[in-house]
């Protein structure tokens, strides 16, 4: 009997995620159970031409609708596409595609809760002054030094993924002498960090696809629980993303069923978040994962 608690108990260590909780303007938001976060690109360039949205007000509205009804608890709008070689775009140009979306999203959904996916400082505080909820940068603060005392004063949980370089640059950037001792020591010291100015809720990210070669990718991937080290909530994205589509020989529109197999694999090591262009097969796929894991 007692080798049998014990391994009870380590099997349920090593598959429930950890009882995370976000303060998100006076709400609280709990982890508990993993979370959705559906992508809402307002870009003419995002990889998958499938996340692109126009910035007419009925395409916004009718995109956002249905992730709402298909399950997302979280919208991630993004207004500069992150994908390798993407074409940089001025910060107007950012905040006139992000802000209008978020006010749009709001008015209609006022209890949904919106991440503004950015690097900039301003945008950032643009968007969540129009509503936002949520500041989710792909840098963690390195593409913009103001951005970090900018998060803290705006009281938003903050998403940190790691990358190296930009997406002009990333993808020649993916040598790493020890890839998991390497980012978990990048997390170390941005945590470090977030503490000292008093970022008080923030989510990791291990960032895959970014300055990350497909056979680094999976290799996270299998170690994905290295991270809760940090006790700090995990978002995964890997939605149809390259380490998909190559390994299967496909492209980013075949690749949802490889997204699906990842997601529930990444449920398995314990992530809190996932971000995913299809809500619908996202949310299946949790609603399976707690049936086995009530």
């Amino acid at each position: 009997m007692l080798l049998g608690s014990s391994i009870s108990s380590l099997t349920e260590d090593k598959l429930f995620p950890q009882k995370y909780t976000l303060q998100i303007k006076g709400r609280l938001v709990s982890l508990e159970k993993p979370k959705i976060m559906g992508i809402l690109n307002l870009t003419p360039d995002s990889f998958f031409a499938g996340s692109r949205v126009d910035t007419l007000p009925d395409s916004i509205l009718t995109k956002a609708t249905q992730m709402i009804e298909e399950g997302a608890d979280f919208l991630d709008l993004g207004g500069y596409s992150t994908r390798p070689g993407a074409i940089d775009i001025s910060v107007q140009e950012e905040i006139d595609r992000v802000v209008p979306a978020v006010e749009i999203i709001r008015k209609k959904f006022p209890d949904v809760l919106l991440s503004v996916d950015t690097f900039r400082s301003k945008v950032a505080k643009e968007a969540v002054s129009a509503g936002a909820d949520v500041v989710n940068d792909i840098s963690a603060g390195a593409l913009d030094v103001e951005m970090l005392e900018v998060v803290s004063k705006l009281k938003v949980p903050y998403i940190a993924m790691h990358m190296k370089g930009n997406p002009q640059t990333m993808q020649s950037l993916s040598h790493y002498s020890d890839i998991l001792e390497e980012i978990l020591y990048y997390f170390a010291e941005k945590v470090d960090l977030f503490r000292k100015l008093g970022i008080k809720d923030v989510i990791i990210d291990p960032g895959f696809g970014f300055a990350k070669t497909t056979e680094q990718n999976f290799f996270l991937l299998k170690n994905l629980k290295s991270f809760e080290a940090f006790g700090l909530p995990l978002l995964v994205g890997l939605s149809r993303k390259s380490m998909i589509y190559k390994t299967l020989q496909i492209n980013a529109p075949a690749a949802l069923n490889g997204t699906t197999a990842l997601n529930m694999f990444a449920l398995l090591q314990g992530a809190n978040l996932l971000r995913v262009h299809d809500v619908k097969e996202a949310k299946e796929t949790l609603k399976l994962f707690e049936q086995l894991y009530p």
